[in-house]
């Protein structure tokens, strides 16, 4: 039994004195006088039932503990391998003997080791823990304590007793009733316990239920829980707490650290779970990224595959309305159907190059497309597009063209084809007819001269028929879908025209071999037949050209024909002389036949045509006149009107063209130019988008005056250098320069934010970058960023330089743009993830295994990144893993690029 009255908290226990029965109770009290005396300056310690339970804690990591303090530690193997298990570190050998000399010696490699840690031991030697001097004992304990468990405790910039007082008033901070301010009266009445064990474990106590008039109930609780749940054994006793005014500050150090240490390490769990999270969530967000691109890539391509073959058919088509809608299909494709290809393409560019942007911003191999779908594909695919597509509107409206061209001919040949057979009825069965054989002297001159007329007449239409056939081999060469049924009908007009030739030389041959018969001749009838003959056909010609078909495609032609209708007005009045002198031949015949008493049979044997048939004609002609006259001044307004249209359209191109350039220019300045901070440049950028985005409408009404122009034929424009397509490709490269440079701009976002550059920092780069610009073109020669970089401190040499070259121009272009710079510069200044620091952190989940459970991921990370772990990690493959462990390891690796995912 224990002798004496019970000691006070806080003061150093002297050693027990056993008794037998015959000693006296004297006898013990002397004893007991004698050791406080001994010891009249005691050091305050707690009881050793404190330090005990802290050492067993520990030991039965390495399966043993400890029963009494002070004789278990005499020999020096316990406390030698008490060191080994809090340190981590192995001690030297101990020695096997049970001498006195062997455990001094055993004691002084654990007290070595103790100052190896840089602690002074004072007065602590080897021989009193040997001896089982208790002071000692409990001294050493309290040094190892504060070594091992209190000293490396730091808590902004606080250490050891600081910081751990720090850390316990910033967790109880939130809760009611507790006022943590120092190591022994702020511990009473157990709140504070139990507040630090709610605020990390809220789940084992309902803090709301607690009393601060309960004390010794609060501290039994806070004990109970922390043995039971968070393997922290009782070190302290509640009432002895309770009932000393001030308890002890080192008990109470010391069982504060053990919750310290037992959440501290959840604390760097939650640390690395939040780092693993974020560097999952990159990986996410690109992979999410990548499959975007890849579906917009494989849609792009696709049209573009199906919509070249449709540009590469040229098979014309043989009527004017078909291809009229190939015209409109294709002013369609232009207006409607391409241009939200031309913004796919663009923001495919842009995702690109955002996408490569977080990858390199957060240390990722760069994204490499699937074969066949890379940037430059998709451009090379882009450039066929567009170069089957510059040739076929030129192609339709060509044809077009041809197709008109072919309309008129065909009509015209038709009409000329119909002239020349109503012509030439009759005339084959005229010419073979033998009437000579029984006619009169008189009818035999009547018909020699009448033969005669015939081959006037006929070698007077000798130039039709050189035009129907000049205009069947025009309807040949232009690919008329009908030109069978052309040539035909020519070489039968040919063939008809030969035969009336050979027809008319053999009547000729038969007239002039009986020519000798016949001595007298009507030289009235002849004349009127021979004036009238000419002057008929002269009629048959006018009336042909006053109704000839006519196609321009300017004023100055309709002004032309116009003329040349004014030409043929002006010799009128000489044909209308020309006709009274015929008519006035066939007045003498009459006068003639009346003063001679001459019988007329009122036809003229020389001649078809009777005066009735010049006088009706000639009255056609009239008529025909001023016919001629409205159709010219109708296409003369429609010139006009089609010179309106040109003039229109010019006056817009000629505007919209310079604007398109000077806006291009613009963006080649304000690239380079614009100041203040990033997000202020970004809107700055976005109200420029916007302006030009809202000059949309003109492009729009241009687009309307350019359909009306085709619609009207009209194919040409002296008043514009500027053509729609010229307008289309301007647009269409200015909305794609404006969005490339914002999304440089919102790339710099991405590497100040990602990288932790400053709005100061990246201001600085981008004003070394402009003085160096010495082209003012936002890029920089090779000498000109060697000498950036010399200006920036940089101490370079060629090898040195050649390899900053091959970051900042992979493609070997020649020239450094400002994004390779700032990447580059970013790199340089940045700090970045690393697959090292990833796996620390999944080292922290695993508690220090080199492999993780399933278990442990879905318990430490968010489910969705838990889920995203265990699908790509590889298992465990070694012999000391469980079943359906994962390799960390090579995840971590494989997120950086250093190996397959």
């Amino acid at each position: 039994y224990r002798c004496g009255p019970r000691v006070p908290f806080g003061v150093c226990w002297s050693r027990p004195v056993i008794v037998s029965e015959a000693q006296s109770l004297s006898v013990c009290l002397r004893e007991k006088i004698h050791l406080f005396i001994a010891n009249s300056n005691p050091i305050f310690f707690p009881p050793p039932f404190t330090f005990t339970a802290w050492c067993n804690s520990h030991l039965r990591k390495a399966g043993t503990q400890i029963e009494n303090i002070e004789d278990d530690f005499r020999n020096g193997l316990k406390l030698m391998l008490l060191l080994e298990v809090i340190s981590g570190e192995r001690l030297p050998k101990p020695d096997k003997g049970k001498m006195r000399f062997h455990k001094i010696a055993n004691v002084n490699k654990a007290l070595d080791f103790i100052c190896s840690k840089g602690v002074k031991l004072v007065s602590i030697g080897a021989e009193e823990i040997v001896d089982g001097n208790t002071k000692m004992t409990l001294g050493m304990i309290w040094t190892i304590i504060l070594r091992f468990a209190i000293q490396d405790i730091s808590v902004e910039e606080t250490s050891a007793k600081e910081g751990l007082l720090l850390w316990c008033q910033r967790k109880t901070a939130p809760y009611r009733n507790v006022n943590v301010q120092n190591f022994h009266i702020s511990w009473k009445d157990g709140l504070a316990l139990c507040a630090l064990i709610h605020r990390h474990r809220p789940d084992l106590i309902d803090y709301s239920k607690l009393r601060k008039d309960d004390p010794i109930g609060n501290l039994n609780t806070a004990f109970e829980v922390a043995e039971k749940y968070l393997d922290i054994p009782k070190m302290l006793d509640a009432e002895d707490i309770v009932n000393t005014p001030k308890p002890d500050e080192k008990a109470i150090m010391t069982y504060v650290s053990c919750f310290y240490h037992a959440f501290a390490g959840a604390e760097q769990a939650e640390t690395a779970a939040n780092r693993i999270c974020k560097v999952l969530a990159v990986n996410q967000e690109n992979e999410k990224l990548m499959e975007e691109y890849e579906k917009l890539a494989s849609e792009l391509l696709e049209w573009i595959r199906k919509t070249i073959p449709w540009l590469e058919n040229r098979m014309a088509e043989q009527q004017m309305r078909a291809m009229q809608q190939k015209l409109e299909d294709f002013r369609d494709y232009r207006r409607i159907h391409k241009p939200p290809r031309v913004q796919e393409k663009c923001q495919l560019e842009i995702n690109f190059n955002t996408l490569q942007t977080k990858l390199r911003l957060s240390n990722r191999p760069a994204f490499m497309p699937s074969e066949g779908k890379m940037v430059s594909d998709i451009a090379n695919a882009w450039k066929g597009l567009e170069q089957v597509e510059k040739g076929y509107e030129e192609w339709l409206l060509t044809e077009i063209r041809r197709l008109e061209r072919l309309d008129h001919l065909a009509e015209k040949f038709k009409q000329k084809c119909s002239l020349h057979q109503s012509w030439t009825s009759g005339k084959e069965e005229l010419l073979s007819m033998k009437d000579y054989e029984s006619a009169s002297l008189m009818e035999i001159r009547a018909l020699m001269r009448k033969h005669e007329a015939f081959e006037s007449d006929l070698a007077a239409h000798q130039d039709r028929v050189e035009q129907i056939a000049a205009i069947a081999q025009e309807l040949n060469e232009l690919d008329y879908h009908d030109a069978s049924s052309v040539n035909a009908r020519c070489q039968g007009i040919c063939d008809q025209w030969d035969n009336l030739g050979t027809l008319t030389q053999k009547r000729r041959d038969s007239l002039e071999r009986v020519e000798k018969l016949w001595e007298t001749i009507d030289q009235l009838y002849l004349e009127f037949a021979k004036r009238a003959a000419p002057f008929n056909n002269w009629m048959d010609g006018a009336m042909e050209d006053l109704q000839d078909m006519f196609i321009v495609h300017s004023t100055e032609e309709i002004h032309s024909l116009i003329t040349a209708h004014d030409q043929f007005k002006a010799t009128l009045p000489e044909a209308d002389k020309e006709r009274m002198a015929t008519m006035g031949i066939q007045s003498e015949i009459v006068k003639i036949a009346q003063t001679y008493g001459i019988k007329l049979s009122g036809v003229n044997p020389y001649t078809n045509l009777s005066p009735q048939d010049i006088t009706n004609k000639w009255e056609a002609v009239k008529h025909l006149v001023p016919l001629r006259d409205q159709m010219l001044q109708e296409e003369v307004a429609r010139q006009q009107a089609n010179e309106r249209l040109r003039r229109q359209f010019a006056a817009q191109a000629n505007i919209i063209g310079p604007w398109i350039q000077t806006k291009m220019e613009e963006i080649g300045h304000v690239s380079v130019d614009i100041a203040g901070s990033l997000e202020e440049q970004m809107n700055n950028l976005k109200q420029y988008e916007q302006n030009i985005i809202n000059y949309k409408c003109n492009i729009d009404k241009l687009e309307g005056d350019h359909q009306l122009s085709q619609e009207s034929l009209i194919f040409d424009n002296k008043h514009t250098n500027y053509t729609m397509e010229h307008i289309r490709v301007g647009w269409e490269q200015l909305l794609t320069t404006i969005a490339r440079t914002i999304n440089e701009v919102e790339n710099q976002i991405l590497t100040r934010d990602a990288k932790g550059i400053s709005q100061e920092q990246l201001n600085e780069f981008r004003a070394s970058f402009n003085h160096f610009d010495r082209k003012r073109n936002g890029m920089m020669d090779p000498d000109d960023f060697r000498a950036c970089l010399i200006s920036m401190g940089y101490d370079l040499g060629e090898v040195e330089f050649a390899r900053i070259m091959t970051l900042v121009d992979s493609n070997n272009t020649g020239v450094v743009t400002f994004q390779a710079f700032i990447d580059f510069m970013t790199r340089e200044t940045a700090e970045t993830d690393t697959a090292d620091q990833v796996m620390a952190s999944f080292k922290i989940l695993a508690s220090d295994k080199a492999y993780i459970t399933v278990d442990e991921l879905r318990r430490e990370l968010p489910a969705e990144q838990a889920e995203y772990c265990i699908s790509r990690m590889t298992r465990y493959i070694g012999a000391d893993g469980p079943a359906g462990a994962l390799d960390y390891i090579s995840f971590s690796s494989a997120l950086y690029g250093e190996s397959d995912l």
